[in-house]
């Protein structure tokens, strides 16, 4: 049986669990709502870091922020979406964690985010911890648990 107690799983740091930043598509403050949309299809994600110049994060940009601010009462007004800026549209509330943080502070919000964003003492952007890297650690240590 395996022993959440113990920190053999628990006590995992989420960097060793992370994805590093250069491996994480991201957009600029400054980008258009356009240039967004494009790393977003691109990348087939829903959702994607925003960082400043300085590489801190900001918040978060997604498909459906970006469709609703060009929404028209009456058509979606795509004309927009090089005139808008991200920094203008993106989500300011988005769940963050320490880089040094453990799993088990991290769970409780994985259970309601398919990621978490990774940042320093500084608020610069480390990576991102997903709830699928988190569910595949979980069922290898069952995995080797019941090897056992």
């Amino acid at each position: 049986m395996i022993s959440l107690y113990s920190g053999e799983f628990l006590g995992l740091s989420v960097k060793d669990l992370m994805i590093p930043s250069e491996r994480v598509a991201h957009v600029q403050v400054g980008n258009s709502l356009e240039h967004a949309l494009l790393v977003l299809t691109k990348s087939g994600y829903t959702a994607i870091p925003v960082l400043d110049p300085h590489y801190r994060l900001l918040g978060l940009i997604s498909t459906p922020i970006i469709m609703d601010s060009i929404l028209g009462l009456e058509r979606i007004e795509f004309e927009q979406l090089d005139t808008k800026k991200v920094q203008n549209a993106m989500n300011t509330e988005i769940p963050r964690i320490n880089v040094n943080s453990t799993l088990q502070s991290s769970l409780d919000l994985l259970v309601d985010h398919p990621f978490l964003c990774i940042e320093d003492e500084s608020g610069i952007f480390e990576g991102i911890l997903t709830r699928r890297t988190v569910l595949l650690k979980l069922s290898n240590q069952v995995k080797r648990n019941n090897r056992k």
